[in-house]
């Protein structure tokens, strides 16, 4: 049986949101912030959810672990972040074993309800990825910086949102296989078809080669047969 083309669907998309995420998790690049006050032009602030880096355009460099003076990782939006982001890439990681073994690419048949379920788990690690990329972006304006900067939406940022819902997409598509589950459950089961014998021995016996029915015939023992046989035409 071939894979089912929303199995396919999912299990492209959502190893694709894991990396997204994964990247917007750690690359400290959420929000940044130009034109500082009392600092070159051509500084910018990098601000993500575990560090802050500063990093000069002309020459490049950039240096991290800067320090916190204004409370900016204090505030509730990057402490929800810090906590739903890495559950939210746990439970994918957690979805995808499940949907491997449920969509089984080396089986005839597929798991429908086992990947369902991965679909499930998958939808609710896009949920949770996708809720603190959207308050954070909500409150980007209102979190701390300093004053007359400019404040722009960062690189991770924009990659948490695409793989959350890349994540969401996926998960949607393999929870698609509770379907066809339901409709496997919901279908007749037909009995077995009895065995149709005839006399001491089954219709798949009732027809002889020439040999056979000339020697049944001299022992005056001519088996009946509901079957039409070669040798009788």
């Amino acid at each position: 049986m071939r894979t089912p083309a929303a199995m396919i669907v999912g299990l492209v998309l959502c190893p694709c949101g894991l990396l997204l995420t994964l990247t917007g998790t750690l690359a400290p690049n959420w929000r940044q912030v130009s034109l500082l006050p009392d600092q070159p032009m051509d500084l910018i602030l990098e601000q993500g959810i575990w560090d802050t880096c500063r990093e000069r355009q002309s020459s490049h460099d950039r240096l991290c672990g800067q320090p916190d003076e204004l409370g900016y990782f204090e505030q509730v939006p990057v402490r929800v972040a810090q906590g739903l982001m890495p559950s939210s890439l746990i439970l994918t990681l957690l979805g995808l074993v499940v949907a491997a073994l449920g969509v089984r690419c080396w089986q005839k048949e597929p798991r429908h309800l086992l990947a369902g379920v991965a679909g499930l788990v998958l939808l609710l690690s896009g949920l949770l990825s996708l809720i603190p990329a959207s308050w954070y972006t909500h409150e980007l304006w209102a979190l701390p910086a300093p004053a007359g900067s400019t404040l722009v939406v960062g690189y991770s940022l924009v990659l948490s949102y695409l793989g959350s819902c890349l994540e969401i997409l996926g998960g949607l598509a393999l929870t698609l296989s509770f379907h066809r589950c339901c409709k496997e459950r919901r279908a007749p089961r037909l009995p077995p078809s009895p065995v149709l014998e005839t006399g001491s021995r089954s219709t798949t016996g009732a027809c002889h080669n020439p040999w056979d029915v000339l020697a049944d015939e001299r022992d005056g023992q001519h088996w009946k047969s509901t079957l039409p046989c070669d040798s009788d035409l």
